[in-house]
């Protein structure tokens, strides 16, 4: 087994630290920092941004250097806007692409997800939920949708982690119905089942639409100044 060089320690350190929320959207990378931490010199650095820049975890700015891709309520509502159609057409894709090297791929994925879940790690758990569902996508081999499904599990990660409350028992109550919609969806991609896996698609989206909404949403204040906390 081939050890990891520094140019690919780096990508997978950015790409991790951006979905857990270790990079906050819109921060600025220090090249010169990370070119002495990872060993590396400028030009493989530069060649890791823009990789990562065309994956959607980056912007690169003229004159500026890099900086981790930003949110607004902009990307919240386009977010909530797509996100149901591609996921929709991605697993519908998946059932009819599917190859078994594939699949196999996908339970492994499913059992990170199991295992960060029940050890309560939420880095890990982030991380091999966007391993899953970026497996979904290489499974539908579609150009054109593989660019938004990107970006899409970037901010969908960055969005759910942001309403992380290990504190909230409902919460494991959820991560428990994700898992086994996972196991689900492994089942309905091996027989093919386009229709059932676009059906599911939508029960799975519902319940992070429904936790993300919990806490975007907050309770209205009582309208009797004396019923105040």
């Amino acid at each position: 087994m081939f050890s990891k060089t520094g140019k690919q320690e780096l990508y997978e350190h950015i790409k991790r630290s951006v979905l857990t929320l270790d990079l906050k959207p819109g921060s600025d990378l220090d090249e010169v920092v990370l070119s002495q931490q990872y060993g590396i010199s400028r030009t493989p650095l530069r060649d890791v941004f823009r990789q990562l820049a065309g994956e959607g975890y980056l912007e690169i700015r003229n004159n500026k250097g890099a900086c981790v891709a930003p949110m607004s309520h902009q990307t919240l509502r386009d977010f909530f806007l797509v996100a149901p159609m591609i996921y929709a057409a991605i697993g519908r894709l998946a059932a009819n692409n599917a190859t078994a090297a594939q699949i196999e791929s996908l339970k492994e994925a499913q059992q990170g997800f199991r295992k960060a879940k029940d050890e309560k790690h939420p880095d890990d758990l982030v991380y091999c939920n966007d391993r899953f569902h970026a497996i979904m996508g290489e499974m539908a081999n579609n150009v054109y949708l593989m660019p938004s499904l990107r970006r899409l599990l970037i901010d969908h990660a960055r969005i759910g982690q942001t309403f992380y409350r290990p504190k909230d028992k409902g919460m494991f109550e959820r991560l428990e119905t994700a898992a086994d919609q996972h196991d689900e969806f492994i089942a309905l991609i091996e027989k093919g089942d386009e229709d059932g896996v676009a059906a599911l698609v939508e029960k799975h989206w519902a319940l992070s639409r429904n936790h993300i909404e919990m806490f975007i949403t907050p309770q209205s204040l009582p309208l009797e100044f004396n019923q105040l906390p």
